[in-house]
């Protein structure tokens, strides 16, 4: 056995006790029928909720297309209600909701494919997250790699961590990172009127 193998083995084995001791901590009893497989259907869980972290969200962006004929596109593109489920760090409860992710290409005129910025908001999502950071992780990214002209990244998610638990009040929570041209206060304005279509 390869030691990158018994190492996963380890901490997987590790983690299931750790999560059996947990149910013991609420006073449930964790040999019972059925909690039997829930550590390990619990790590499973937390598995895929954090899968990002060993992803790079920027390598879905290194491939770009010139727009035909080279004609200058100098306007937005907005992909809406790219929809994501996270995972709160402060409880590691859900949080879930739509991102909206817009950009204005630069003088080169190239841009990526439409399924690579719900790619990007993905990667970032699967991952423990506070929707502050995620929204700015997504708008950097974009800003970084493709060097826009403006980008901006709207998230309006619901909090279980605020539904489920504490005040226990459903609501949602709307987060808006911008950067260049899309910036502006009329930028602003007008990106939000758009995602209303």
């Amino acid at each position: 056995m390869d030691s990158d193998l018994l190492t996963r083995n380890t901490n997987e084995r590790a983690a299931w006790a750790a999560i059996r001791q947990l149910l013991i901590c609420l006073g449930e009893n964790p040999d019972r029928e059925g909690l039997k497989d829930t550590p390990k259907r619990v790590f499973k869980a937390f598995q895929e909720l954090t899968a990002g972290l060993h992803i790079d969200p920027a390598k879905h962006l290194e491939t770009t297309f010139p727009l035909e004929n080279h004609q200058p596109y100098d306007d937005i593109i907005l992909s809406r209600d790219i929809p994501f489920t996270s995972l709160c760090e402060h409880h590691l409860m859900l949080f879930s909701g739509v991102a909206h992710v817009a950009y204005v290409p630069n003088a080169n005129g190239k841009i990526v494919g439409l399924s690579k910025l719900a790619r990007v908001v993905e990667d970032f999502a699967k991952r423990p997250q506070v929707q502050e950071r995620l929204t700015s992780q997504i708008a950097l990214t974009i800003e970084t790699v493709l060097k826009p002209l403006g980008t901006a990244v709207i998230i309006n998610a619901q909090h279980t961590c605020q539904a489920c638990r504490g005040i226990k009040k459903a609501g949602s929570m709307l987060t808006i990172n911008t950067h260049g041209t899309l910036a502006t206060p009329e930028a602003r304005l007008e990106l939000l009127q758009m995602i209303q279509l």
